[in-house]
C-alpha cells in the first residue's frame, strides 16, 4: 500500500471517529484533540500527492458583498421617515405618560423557551458562551416580563422601541425580516378589569392616525371566549394551541384552508373543525355580543361568560376613548403566542374606500371556500398587535418554588407596533415627495471671490447659537453648485455674503423654498444681527 493510500485509509478512520465522538456528545476538548489529529493527516496527503496550499484569507477570493438573508442596510432617506415615524410614535407613548427602558439583545434560552407556541422553533440561539445558553430576543415582551419580575416592579407603563431577531423564512416584500424594529406599549400592574386595554387601543388609534399609513381597522377578540369556543367544540386540551395558530391564519386563508390544516395536520375531527367554524367566522361590533348571549351552549362555560363580560366593558370604554369606530369584534383573531390570556388586537391597512364604521355581525358559512370573507374589511397588511398577558411576569416570579401564587402576578396588557411594515407603507405613499435627510437649516453661500474663511465664521457663529449650519468645502465654489447644494439636502434658508456686503457690514438672507425663489435677492440685515434674524424665521 502507497504512503498516500495508507493516508486516506486513516483520514477515512479518523473521520469516523470524529463523527462518533459528536454524536456522542463526548468532552469537547476530546472531540478538538480528534479534529486536530484529522485536519495534521490531511496536510501530509496534501504535500504527499503535490496538491496547492489552500487559498488564506486576503489571498483574492471573491467575497459577495451583501447583507444576510432578512436584514437590509437604510438609506439616509429611509432613516428621515423612520426618525419622523420614531418621534410620533414615542410622541403618543409619552403623552400617557409611559418610561422607557431597555433589555440586552439576547436572554438567557430558558427566560424565552415555551413562551410562543409553535414560532418557538424561530428563536435565534446562540452557541454556550462561559456556561450560558442564550439566544437573541423574538420579541419585546418576554424580556419585559421578566424585567419586572427581576425588579420587583408592581406597576409601570412602558415604552421600548428596539431590534428583535427571528429565524423565519424572510420574504422582504412582505415586510417579514429576520431583524426588525418593534416599537411596544404595555401597563403593568392590578387595574379594573379593561380600563387599560382600552387605552392600549386609544393609544393605537392616536399612533396609526399621526402617520401617513391610510385606512385602518383594530380587530379585537378574547381568548377566554375563543378558549371556550374550543372547548365547547370538543377540542382536546392538548391540541388548543395549536388549534388556535391554524385559527390565527384565517386573515391570510380562507376557512376551507384552515379547516383542512385542523383536520389533516393537526389531528382534530371533522365534526370539530365545523363546530369552530360556525364560531371563528362571525365578525362585527358591540353588537356581537348579543348574538353569542344567544348561544346557550357557548354561555353555559365560565370562561365565555367572563370574556363576554370583558367585551362589554371595552366596548364601553372604547366608546369614551372615541376609538369605537376603529375597532372590530373579530372571532377569527386568535393570535398564535402562548402567552396571552385575554383581550387580544390585531390592527391592520384596510382599503381606503371600505373601512366600516363598526361592522354588522356575519356568520360565515362553515364549510366555505373562502368566498365568506366581511367584504367589508379588505385586508392589506397587519401593522400592530398585542393583548393581555396576566401570568407571564408570575411565570418568571415563581420559578423555583414550585407553584404560581396569586401575589406572584403582575397583570400586563399592551401593543407591538411593526415599524418595518409601517416604514415601508409610508414612503411608498410618499412616493418621489422630497425627503430632508439631514436637519440643517442654513446654506452659507458666496456668490463670488470664495470668501473662505468669512463663510467658516458665519458657520461656526451660527452653531455656537444652536443653527444647524453647513457651507461648500470648496475655496471658490461655483454659485450653481452651492444653489445645488441647497436643492439636494431641502435646506429652507440661505445666507450670501460677498465682497460689497462684507464691505458694508451686511449679508443677505433669502428664503430657498421654491415659491420664494422669484422674490428676489432676499432682504439684507447688519452683520450683528444676523443671528437673531435666522431665529425669527426659524422659529426657534
Amino acid at each position: 500500500m502507497s504512503g498516500a493510500e495508507d493516508l486516506c485509509r486513516q483520514i477515512e478512520e479518523q473521520g469516523a471517529r470524529v463523527r462518533q465522538l459528536k454524536a456522542e456528545q463526548a468532552d469537547k476538548e476530546q472531540i478538538g484533540a480528534e479534529v486536530a489529529l484529522l485536519v495534521e493527516l490531511k496536510e501530509k496527503l496534501r504535500i504527499a500527492t503535490g496538491q496547492p496550499e489552500p487559498a488564506k484569507k486576503g489571498s483574492g477570493k471573491t467575497i459577495t458583498v451583501k447583507t444576510p438573508k432578512g436584514t437590509k442596510d437604510y438609506t439616509a432617506r429611509e432613516m428621515a421617515v423612520r426618525s419622523e415615524i420614531f418621534g410620533k410614535i414615542v410622541g403618543v407613548f409619552e403623552r400617557h405618560g409611559a418610561v422607557t427602558i431597555d433589555t440586552p439583545v439576547f436572554e438567557l434560552k430558558e427566560i424565552l423557551t415555551g413562551k410562543y407556541g409553535e414560532d418557538s422553533k424561530l428563536i435565534y440561539d446562540l452557541k454556550d458562551q462561559g456556561g450560558e445558553e442564550c439566544s437573541l430576543r423574538y420579541d419585546l415582551t418576554v424580556p419585559f416580563a421578566r424585567h419586572v419580575a427581576q425588579e420587583g416592579i408592581k406597576k409601570i407603563k412602558r415604552y421600548h422601541i428596539a431590534r428583535v431577531y427571528r429565524r423565519d423564512q424572510p420574504a422582504m416584500t412582505k415586510g417579514r425580516m429576520r431583524e426588525f424594529y418593534q416599537c411596544d406599549f404595555d401597563i403593568a400592574g392590578v387595574y379594573d378589569a379593561m380600563i387599560p386595554d382600552a387605552e392600549c387601543v386609544r393609544v393605537a388609534v392616536e399612533v396609526l392616525s399621526s402617520l401617513d399609513v391610510g385606512a385602518f381597522v383594530i380587530k379585537i377578540n378574547h381568548r377566554k371566549i375563543l378558549d371556550a369556543v374550543f372547548a365547547v367544540s370538543g377540542v382536546p386540551e392538548d391540541k388548543i394551541r395549536p388549534i388556535s395558530s391554524a385559527v390565527d391564519k384565517l386573515d391570510k386563508l380562507p376557512w376551507a384552508d384552515v379547516r383542512r390544516e385542523m383536520t389533516e395536520e393537526k389531528g382534530l375531527s371533522g365534526e370539530a373543525a365545523d363546530r369552530i367554524g360556525a364560531y371563528v367566522q362571525l365578525r362585527g361590533g358591540p353588537e356581537l355580543l348579543d348574538t353569542l348571549r344567544a348561544m346557550p351552549e357557548l354561555m353555559a362555560n365560565k370562561s365565555a361568560q367572563e370574556g363576554v363580560a370583558d367585551m362589554d366593558l371595552f366596548f364601553r370604554y372604547a366608546a369614551i376613548y372615541n376609538v369605537l369606530d376603529r375597532v372590530s369584534f373579530d372571532m377569527g383573531l386568535a393570535r398564535g403566542l402562548d402567552y396571552y390570556t385575554g383581550i387580544i388586537y390585531e390592527a391592520v391597512l384596510v382599503d381606503e374606500s371600505e373601512r366600516p364604521a363598526v361592522a354588522q355581525p356575519t356568520a360565515a358559512r362553515a364549510a366555505g371556500d373562502g368566498a365568506d370573507v366581511d367584504e367589508s374589511q379588505v385586508r392589506v397588511g397587519s401593522i400592530a398587535a398585542g393583548g393581555r398577558y396576566d401570568e407571564l411576569v408570575g411565570m418568571f416570579l415563581a420559578s423555583g418554588r414550585g407553584k404560581k401564587r396569586a401575589k406572584d402576578e403582575v397583570p400586563c396588557v399592551g401593543i407591538s407596533f411593526g415599524v418595518e411594515r409601517i416604514s415601508s407603507i409610508v414612503m411608498k405613499r410618499r412616493g418621489d415627495q422630497a425627503i430632508k435627510t439631514n436637519k440643517t437649516a442654513v446654506y452659507v453661500v458666496a456668490p463670488q471671490g470664495g470668501l473662505l474663511e468669512e463663510r467658516m465664521r458665519i458657520a461656526t457663529e451660527l452653531w455656537d447659537s444652536g443653527i444647524a449650519t453647513e457651507f461648500a468645502y470648496k475655496a471658490k465654489p461655483s454659485l450653481a453648485s452651492q444653489f445645488v447644494a441647497c436643492g439636494a439636502d431641502v435646506i429652507p434658508w440661505a445666507v450670501f455674503v460677498g465682497k460689497d456686503e462684507l464691505e458694508r457690514g451686511v449679508v443677505r438672507i433669502k428664503s430657498m423654498a421654491a415659491q420664494d425663489k422669484a422674490q428676489g435677492a432676499g432682504v439684507e440685515v447688519p452683520r450683528a444681527d444676523l443671528v437673531a434674524e435666522l431665529q425669527k424665521r426659524l422659529g426657534a
